[in-house]
């Protein structure tokens, strides 16, 4: 008797595997292979069948990174960064960065940020129902449902980051790091004028002239190759001196 119960065992793990791992294998749980098996004579319950079944891997779910590379086209990032002044304000500057070319396509500076100042931010990034499909955000109070409401009205979907995941919003983040490095570690904010006219004097520079790994070593506003035919290289100096943009010139 042991040697046929661990016969008939045997053989349920066989067709039982079978079944399992066959072509449509995701659509056999244990109540269809149960039934198989008692098309096959074999009575056995279903808890036995699904107690011998082999252990169902779980397919992997997307990654942050998986999802923020699928919907590159549909993304747009918002965030804030802080600037203190010469005086020793503090000042506010918000960014909408557009993921696929990189494009800063709005940013604004204030000293009190609201929700509603927030909401005709994004107004007027996306005039004329050019809103993207998700905005990116993380769950800053200053969201409120003014703006909710606003993004909402514009047919955008939120995504939100995890609390204290500033990780979660990547290319936003990338984008303030680079404007700190490359631009406000080298001067002294005097007042929010000022700081405005800096940060669009850089974006300049950061559309048109400046390469990123990202876009193949090319600009958010694409940049023409310059064969040497064209002359020799000539460096212009953009944001006095701070950069250098670097063209061919006929002699």
């Amino acid at each position: 008797m042991p040697q046929a119960g661990r016969s008939a065992t045997g053989q349920l793990r066989a067709c039982g595997s079978r079944a399992y791992h066959g072509t449509r294998e995701s659509a056999l749980g244990s109540p269809r292979i149960h039934g198989e098996l008692l098309k096959l004579g074999l009575e056995v319950s279903q808890r036995t069948v699904a107690r011998l079944m082999p252990n169902r891997p779980k397919p992997p779910s997307q990654t942050w990174r998986t999802f923020l590379q699928n919907h590159l086209g549909d993304l747009v990032s918002v965030d804030f960064f802080v600037v203190p002044t010469a005086t020793f304000r503090v000042l506010y500057v918000f960014v909408v960065l557009l993921h696929h070319r990189r494009q800063v396509v709005h940013f604004n500076v204030t000293d009190s940020p609201t929700a509603a100042w927030t909401a005709q931010q994004i107004v007027e990034a996306f005039p004329d129902d050019s809103a993207p499909r998700y905005l990116l955000r993380d769950r800053d109070g200053i969201y409120g449902g003014e703006f909710r409401q606003r993004v909402k009205g514009m047919g955008s979907a939120e995504v939100l980051t995890a609390p204290r995941s500033p990780w979660q919003n990547p290319f936003a983040e990338r984008v303030i790091g680079t404007i700190r490095r490359e631009l406000l570690d080298h001067v002294i904010v005097l007042n929010e004028g000022h700081l405005r006219r800096r940060v669009r004097a850089y974006l300049r520079y950061y559309h048109r002239s400046r390469t990123h790994l990202a876009l193949a070593k090319d600009a958010p506003e694409p940049r023409a190759v310059e064969s040497p035919a064209h002359g020799r290289i000539v460096a212009l100096p953009l944001l006095g001196g701070l950069h250098h943009r670097y063209v061919r010139s006929a002699a």
